[in-house]
């Protein structure tokens, strides 16, 4: 079986392809390769907006909490190994797979029809995460509306305030000694006779820095835990509005208008970041900072305990984006050809460096903290949110000109989350292209307000009183353990299955012919260690899994059932798609599991220029009569 050569004139992409109808979607121009679907406007887009989804909130709130909470500099041994043992071999895998097929995250299944379930899974995941994802982009812009202000509402104890706000740490009570004799009196005893505290002995207070306070009592209106849900904070419902209003207005013709704003919300964070890091270095106390963050203070013991493994491998699944399907949307946009080899080691080695240098402007500034409230630097801070919205804030209010300094700060979290969001709905809008391209090609931007839309209803939820209850729940279940299951099924799936050597082929057949030396590294990794780090990271964090809290306060065990049955909503697809391809399938049982196993008809290449002879017997779908190929300059080519 074969198919004609066609003349070597023919160009992919053109408008008189002969792969393709001749509609156009909002993606797509006349230079485009597939001008069907469309591709991005260059590589500098595409660059940008993979950095953009990969670089996010996260490299500058949770990585750092993470490296402060697992012994400083030691995390960035496990961290650095999980990334090439774990992280690269995914992303690689992820976008040479959007790119052979020009797919999205569930029509790319294809390639494995039993297991399009993750596929699913994935976007159902990217789903919730959107919803949150933009809960926290409301806080910055509160924050940042915040700012505007002569002083920042948070440096101080305002009225707002209760009785244990404190700029400073109090002293309750201690050691003196008083007619030669040592007395254990509460402090006010001992200043009003003008005694001194003897060193080691003091007792704190429990008391609150005002960005502490605000955090909870203002921006939040936090209550006391998820049984009481509240009313709707209606300034952070603003904010959230305004956030999808912004992404709508930012996708609404897809990459074609994307790809060109990442060129600033990608970029400028960066300027940012210098500017934070230069002034936070200059600080009093920011070398104990930097010191605990990859001197001689970081706790190398650490990498003893399991836990920080775990720690490490999350993060940068959480970091790098994988198996929440947006990898797949974005690279499905590229040219067939495009190298997406270097792309994946370029953006990987860019989103981890990011947050190592995000880190040095963090810890600089938790170095400062910890010298004005004169504790150690690993008790300044209680959890990743109030790392963004406590401390960084708290040291920001007591910086000459400190709403200029805020203002930076929660503009560019503004600016890390907006370009991760972009791609997280640009995964959405993929997924529903794929099912209904006809639809997608007259509906573009009402379909992508409707998503807006809906999910901005669903996070409303998440800006009532106990909204931050609900933003760590989602977090602390769908970011974790759903894509750790997705990402296990995806490489077992197309290494053991769909066959290792076969993709492989494919990734060649788009990026030229490499020597076995080249793919030794990825195949040791794909065929052994990838699988089996996530198999144990996965058994480990469920046979570890301790209910969620948000700092001291209990989730009830409903909220914790909520959690698992978002996991199990987001999951069940995977077994419940396999079993309707099963019974679909012909055959007996066993004939019916191997055929879903198999490639479908369609999988392969997009464009017909491109299949070559290994997918030769390729049809597009949309053919009336499978032998018919639709006309180019006149001629007709028929399947032989």
């Amino acid at each position: 079986m074969g198919m004609l050569n066609l003349p070597s004139f023919l160009s992919c992409g053109k408008k008189k392809d002969f792969s393709l109808s001749n509609e156009k979607d909002a993606h797509a121009s006349d230079s485009d390769e597939n001008s069907e679907r469309g591709n991005w406007s260059n590589k500098g887009d595409y660059l940008l907006s993979m950095v953009g989804y990969a670089v996010g909130l996260g490299n500058v709130w949770r990585f750092p909490y993470l490296t402060y909470q697992n012994g400083g500099g030691a995390f960035l041994i496990p961290y650095t190994l999980m990334l090439a043992l774990a992280g690269l071999p995914l992303f690689f895998m992820e976008c040479s797979l959007g790119q052979f097929a020009s797919l999205g995250p569930i029509s790319v299944w294809r390639i494995l029809p039993l297991f399009q379930g993750v596929g699913i899974t994935m976007v159902i995941i990217s789903t919730f995460v959107a919803i949150y994802y933009n809960v926290i982009i409301a806080y910055a812009l509160y924050y940042l509306f915040a700012s505007f202000q002569k002083v920042l509402p948070w440096s101080d104890c305002f009225s707002w305030a209760d009785e244990f706000c404190s700029k400073t740490r109090l002293v309750s009570d201690c050691n003196a000694t008083l007619d030669g004799e040592i007395i254990h009196a509460n402090y006010s005893f001992i200043t009003s006779n003008n005694l001194t505290c003897m060193n080691g002995t003091m007792n704190y207070k429990p008391v609150q820095f005002p960005s502490e306070q605000y955090w909870n009592k203002v921006a939040l209106q936090r209550s006391s835990g998820l049984d009481e849900t509240g009313n709707i904070v209606w300034y952070l419902a603003l904010c959230l509005l305004l956030s999808w209003m912004i992404v709508g207005a930012v996708l609404f013709k897809g990459i074609k208008s994307s790809g060109k704003v990442v060129y600033f919300t990608a970029l400028f964070p960066y300027v940012i970041l210098l500017i934070l890091l230069v002034r936070g270095a200059t600080l009093e106390g920011a070398l104990d900072g930097i010191e605990y963050y990859i001197g001689k203070q970081s706790n190398i013991t650490k990498l003893m305990e399991a836990e920080v493994w775990k720690d490490a491998a999350t993060q940068i699944f959480y970091s790098l984006s994988v198996a929440w399907g947006g990898l797949v949307a974005l690279s499905s946009y590229n040219k067939f050809h495009n190298n997406c080899y270097s792309d994946a080691i370029l953006v990987c080695v860019t989103n981890c460096l990011t947050s190592v240098f995000a880190g040095f402007a963090i810890f600089s500034i938790l170095g400062h903290m910890a010298f004005v409230s004169e504790r150690p630097v690993s008790e300044v801070v209680d959890s990743g949110f109030d790392l963004a919205f406590v401390a960084y804030p708290e040291a920001l209010s007591k910086l000459p000109v400190s709403p200029l300094w805020s203002f930076l700060f929660f503009f560019m979290l503004l600016l890390l989350g907006l370009d991760s969001q972009f791609a997280t709905i640009e995964t959405l809008t993929t997924t529903i292209q794929d099912i209904y391209p006809k639809a997608m090609k007259k509906l573009r931007i009402p379909i992508t307000l409707a998503v807006c839309i809906l999910l901005f209803l669903l996070g409303l939820t998440c800006v009532t009183q106990a909204g931050i209850y609900w933003v760590n729940l989602i977090d602390h279940f769908c970011a974790g353990w759903g894509i750790l299951i997705a990402a296990v099924l995806e490489i077992i799936g197309i290494i053991y299955i769909y066959g290792g050597n076969r993709f492989i082929e494919d990734i060649e057949m788009m990026i030229g012919k490499k020597s076995r030396l080249f793919w030794l590294w990825w195949r040791i990794c794909w065929f052994f260690i990838t699988p089996v780090l996530l198999m144990a990271i996965l058994i480990w964090s469920l046979v570890t899994f301790s209910p969620p809290t948000y700092g001291s306060v209990l989730y009830p065990a409903w909220g914790t059932a909520v959690g698992w049955c978002m996991i199990i909503f987001c999951v069940i697809w995977i077994p419940v798609v396999a079993i309707l391809k099963i019974v679909k399938a012909e055959g007996n049982l066993c004939q019916r599991i191997v055929s879903c196993c198999r490639p479908a008809a369609n999988w392969g290449p997009y464009l017909a220029c491109h299949r070559g002879e290994r997918y030769s017997h390729v049809v597009d779908p949309k053919r009336e009569k499978e032998h018919e190929i639709p006309t180019v300059s006149g001629f007709v080519y028929i399947q032989q």
